[in-house]
């Protein structure tokens, strides 16, 4: 049972930090370079589609590594684990106090309503987002060497 915990955590973390990472070093910037502000639309439809689903993620990352460290509590790699839920934790909290607020303003921009200050807001959720993703991939990294 353990070790089918410890491969789907792996799995599960692994894919958010694939779908994070295709974020923040290629989509954003792909939006970023659309003509006459063509990106605009594009991250609010995103920060609704993602806005929705990422929380399910993030938390469901959340209890399986705290499930993986519950359970490997007093074995060898039990650190690595443990600090691999922490980080995601870090992330969490990271996420709500800091993208959450920028991604519900982003969530609700259309063509037509975008505030002057747009492109400094996006900039401010993107440097956040980087933070986060380094967060992620080094519980990522954890989490596969408590494995191997």
């Amino acid at each position: 049972m353990q070790d089918v915990l410890a491969v789907v955590t792996v799995v599960v973390v692994g894919l958010m930090v694939g779908v994070e990472f295709a974020v923040a070093v290629f989509v954003n910037p792909i939006l970023d370079r659309l003509p006459n502000d063509g990106g605009v639309e594009a991250r609010s439809d995103g920060a609704r589609v993602l806005g929705r689903v990422m929380p399910f993620w993030y938390i469901g990352s959340v209890v399986l590594g705290a499930a993986w460290s519950t359970l490997t509590w007093g074995d060898a790699g039990a650190s690595l684990v443990a600090a691999g839920a922490a980080l995601l934790v870090v992330s969490v909290v990271m996420s709500i106090l800091l993208l959450v607020p920028i991604n519900s303003r982003v969530a609700a921009w259309s063509q037509e309503g975008v505030p002057a200050d747009w492109k400094q807001q996006v900039g401010r959720w993107d440097r956040f987002h980087y933070v986060r993703v380094g967060v992620i991939v080094l519980a990522f990294t954890l989490f596969a060497v408590a494995l191997v």
